[in-house]
C-alpha cells in the first residue's frame, strides 16, 4: 500500500509535463578542438605560397613578364602544334621526348631555342658560310637569355606582347607548300606536295632562328637585336623577312612544279 501511494505521488501532472517541454533545454558544449602552437616559419611559409602564385588568372607569366593566356593563333591549322605550358622558363630537360606526338606537347618557346642551338655545321645558306664553332650548341640557358632579351627588345619597340608577335611571325612564315624530288623512268623531277601542320611549325622556326644567326654572323651586332628585328618583320610580314623571302620562294617553286 505505501509503495503504490509513493508511485501515485511522485508521478508528475500534466501541467508539470508542459512546464518541462516549454521549458529551454540546455545546448550540448561542442567538442574541443586540439590546437597546436603557432610555428616561427608559417608566416615564411605564407609567403613563399603567395609568392609562388600565378600573377595572373592565365597562368605563370614567360619569363616572368609576359602573359600567353591572351595569346591568339588565327591559323587553326598550326593551333595545336602552339603550346605554352606553365612555366616562367620553359625547359622540360627532355623528359617527354619519349613519348608520341612529343612536339605537339612541348613548349613552342622551348623549340625554338633548341633551334637556336646551331653548331658550325659550314653549310652554305644565302651565299654565307654559318661558321659558329659551336657557341651556342649545348648551351640552352644562354640561348634562353638571349630569346628573353629579344622579347624585351621587342616590347620597347612596339609596345605589343612579344609573345603574340612571335606567334604571328609563326604564321607569317609557315608555308603552305613544297616540292619533293620524285625518279620515275631514270628521270628525277619536282613535284608539288602539301606539308604537314608540324613540318609548317618547324620549318618556319627553322628560318627565323637561321635569319637571326646569319644577321648577326661576323658583325658588331647582338644576336638579340638580329633576332628581334626579324621577329617585328616577320609578324608585319615585311618583304626584308628571310623567313618571308623562304616560304614566298617555296610556294612559288612549287606552284611551277604542279
Amino acid at each position: 500500500m505505501a509503495d503504490e501511494l509513493n508511485k501515485i505521488i511522485n508521478t508528475p501532472t500534466v501541467a508539470q509535463t508542459a512546464e518541462q517541454a516549454a521549458a529551454p533545454q540546455p545546448k550540448p558544449s561542442a567538442p574541443r578542438k586540439r590546437t597546436r602552437p603557432a610555428a616561427a616559419n608559417d608566416t615564411a611559409s605564407g609567403e613563399e605560397a603567395q609568392a609562388a602564385a600565378p600573377s595572373k588568372e592565365g597562368g605563370v607569366m614567360l619569363f616572368g613578364k609576359y602573359d600567353v593566356a591572351s595569346v591568339k593563333v588565327n591559323d587553326l591549322s598550326i593551333a595545336d602544334y602552339i603550346k605554352f605550358n606553365k612555366q616562367p622558363y620553359p625547359n622540360l630537360f627532355g623528359r617527354r621526348k619519349n613519348q608520341a606526338y612529343y612536339n605537339a606537347h612541348s613548349n613552342i618557346i622551348e623549340r625554338f631555342i633548341n633551334k637556336l642551338m646551331r653548331g658550325g655545321t659550314g653549310k652554305k645558306v644565302g651565299g654565307k658560310f654559318i661558321r659558329t664553332e659551336g657557341r651556342l650548341q649545348g648551351k640552352k640557358l644562354k640561348v634562353m637569355h638571349i630569346v628573353e632579351d629579344a622579347f624585351d627588345i621587342i616590347n620597347k619597340k612596339s609596345s605589343r606582347n612579344p609573345v603574340q608577335v612571335f606567334v604571328d611571325a609563326l604564321q607569317n612564315a609557315a608555308p603552305i607548300e613544297d616540292t619533293t624530288r620524285v625518279r620515275y623512268g631514270g628521270i628525277s623531277y619536282n613535284v608539288a606536295v602539301g606539308i604537314s601542320s608540324n613540318r609548317r611549325v618547324d620549318v618556319a622556326l627553322r628560318n627565323i632562328a637561321l635569319a637571326a644567326l646569319i644577321n648577326a654572323f661576323n658583325k658588331r651586332r647582338k644576336l638579340a637585336d638580329a633576332l628581334a628585328d626579324e621577329l617585328l618583320m616577320a609578324a608585319d610580314k615585311a618583304p626584308e623577312s628571310y623567313a618571308i623571302k623562304k616560304r614566298i620562294e617555296g610556294e612559288r617553286i612549287a606552284k611551277r612544279a604542279r
